[in-house]
């Protein structure tokens, strides 16, 4: 059922290039360009998945936005991709009722978080 279901996210990259690169190496997403101030990312569980628009703004849940939360299967190998693939741990991983969770920025300054359960 979709109706009622988030469908698409959008996040402002001040670099789109390096934004993509990043989410590539991490998670290996896929993106569509259109034009050079637009790009779209495949479903990565969301019915249509998601973009990112080039704007000199950052999406971090300390100024009120939204954070969006990945699931893995192995945080600490999920953390260590992360590093590698330029992303900068801005709350290392902590245990909370259920699971464990780390938040990053990608290189746009966005902030996303990754768990897994206890």
């Amino acid at each position: 059922m979709r109706h009622g279901k988030i469908d698409y996210l959008e996040y402002p990259s001040s670099d789109l290039q390096a934004t993509k690169a990043f989410f590539r190496a991490a998670f290996g997403w896929e993106f569509t360009d259109y034009g050079p101030e637009y790009t779209a990312f495949a479903e990565q569980g969301l019915h249509g998945g998601g973009g990112f628009y080039l704007a000199e703004l950052s999406s971090k849940s300390n100024q009120g936005a939204a954070l969006a939360v990945f699931y893995s299967d192995d945080l600490q190998a999920t953390l260590n991709k992360v590093e590698a693939a330029g992303g900068k741990i801005v709350k290392p991983i902590f245990s909370f009722p259920g699971g464990s969770r780390f938040h990053f920025e990608e290189p746009s300054g966005n902030e996303f978080a990754v768990w897994t359960e206890a």
